[in-house]
């Protein structure tokens, strides 16, 4: 008994060790964006050990709480970024068609100081995504903007569903077909490996379910199977414990892959880019997929050649639950601008533009009950602008995190980096373009010879 207490403790003592930093905090006087209960003016918002208690006029602040005076700015969720690749210090393993045995959540970098300009963008919560150099590639993070925090742990969004990249078109024929000379190297080889990996995970499935009905049966003589995590992993698929977020541009290819899904019984699908959504948009909403998007990008490659401002706006009048990403280091920083985009591009309400980029996003990583509206019970995290958010002239003050103000732009110092090194030099006026798609990130070693 001594010894189980001890053991006890201990456990204690790391969970305590790793356990979330939490605030309170009472935000006075604000033009609230609930985002799903509408607007509320000259309001405040209560945020008591990391969860929102109360929202309504003439609060007060419970004992060493924070207090900020709102007034005259906009409160609103914080924003959630669906397709990112901030905070990872590795995002391809490009070695394979199928890779989901690996996992970015083990090579996460809270010292990534995009992290904190991503805050700087009332940026609060985002999907750390493996690339799309495979058809099958690893398993992503949902990560909160912790910045501060040294510990990679302290950056995961404890209890998020798992998810799975996959991607479909250039990217996997590239690498692997030309690049490898292995398969895929058509789209008619992406879905054969799509397709040869669920059957594989459901013969395996079934083996493992078949030796647990029966191993403890007497005279039962068979072995259990080979345990195999890539495997164990797209099973996992199959049983529904993991949401599919896919790389996809072509219409004839997300129908597709809905067709491959619904053949395996899939139901919980994303799909991330979809620039041609807009042309399969009943369908998209019939088998409940959802659909990450840019808001003007395309063109930059030949696959996506073809799009519209108004993707975002015809899948959500279809009724897809649509959301808008940044997969970039540098256009997380104004979400809130690309979210306005669709005013003008589709004529989208305020609350229907806010939700691709709160809301919506958190409905696809599988958190809305917990982040993405401003709701009593949810988690604190919260964005405070200058002007509207949808506002040319918005402009992010305060961005919180569990109650924990992670973003001041009026208090916090020129040079938040969390190790600074005094030799480094940085130009802050100066962008270096990046490639649009930053999902073959580290990939480029494979073409030095080609």
């Amino acid at each position: 008994m001594k010894r189980l207490n001890i053991y006890i403790t201990f456990l204690l003592v790391i969970v305590i060790a790793i356990a979330q930093e939490k605030g309170s905090v009472l935000i006075k006087n604000g033009t609230v964006l609930t985002v799903t209960n509408g607007t509320l003016n000259n309001t405040d918002v209560l945020i008591r050990d990391g969860k929102i208690s109360k929202i309504g006029q003439g609060l007060n602040a419970p004992s060493g709480a924070k207090t900020i005076d709102a007034a005259g700015m906009f409160v609103m969720p914080g924003i959630i970024d669906a397709h990112s690749h901030l905070a990872l210090d590795a995002v391809n393993e490009a070695t394979n068609p199928v890779t989901a045995e690996v996992w970015v959540g083990d090579a996460l970098d809270p010292l990534d100081v995009g992290i904190y300009q991503a805050l700087a963008g009332g940026v609060t919560a985002a999907h750390a995504m493996h690339g799309s150099a495979n058809a099958i590639g690893g398993q992503c993070e949902t990560v909160k903007f912790r910045y501060g925090e040294i510990d990679p742990d302290k950056m995961r969004m404890a209890g998020a569903p798992r998810t799975i990249k996959f991607a479909l078109g250039e990217n996997p024929t590239r690498v692997h077909g030309a690049g490898n000379g292995i398969q895929p190297r058509t789209r008619m080889g992406v879905e054969h490996v799509i397709r040869s990996s669920f059957q594989q995970a459901k013969e395996y499935m079934e083996a493992w379910d078949e030796y647990n009905a029966n191993k403890s049966k007497k005279g039962f003589k068979g072995k259990a199977p080979q345990y195999d995590l890539r495997l164990e992993t797209l099973a996992d698929i199959l049983k529904g414990n993991i949401i599919i977020h896919c790389h996809s541009y072509r219409a004839d290819e997300i129908y597709m892959l809905m067709q491959v899904c619904e053949d395996f019984g899939i139901d919980k699908l994303v799909f991330q880019h979809v620039n041609e959504g807009f042309k399969v948009a009943p369908e998209l909403a019939k088998f409940g997929a959802g659909a990450s998007v840019f808001a003007d990008w395309w063109a930059y490659k030949f696959e996506v050649y073809y799009s519209t401002a108004y993707n975002a706006a015809i899948l959500t009048k279809n009724g897809v639950t649509t959301s808008i990403n940044s997969d970039s280091g540098e256009l997380i920083r104004h979400l809130y601008h690309e979210a306005a985009k669709t005013q003008k591009y589709g004529g989208l309400t305020d609350d229907e533009a806010l939700s691709l980029i709160t809301i919506n996003p958190a409905k696809q990583l599988g958190i809305s009950d917990r982040v993405g509206s401003l709701e009593e019970g949810k988690e604190g995290d919260v964005a405070i602008f200058h002007n509207h958010p949808l506002s040319i002239y918005a402009i992010p003050m305060i961005t919180i995190v569990d109650g924990v103000v992670r973003f001041d732009r009026e208090n916090d110092p020129a040079d938040m980096r969390i190790y600074p090194d005094p030799e480094e030099k940085i130009d802050v006026t100066f962008w270096e373009k990046e490639d649009h798609d930053r999902c073959m990130a580290n990939t480029e070693f494979l073409f030095t010879d080609k």
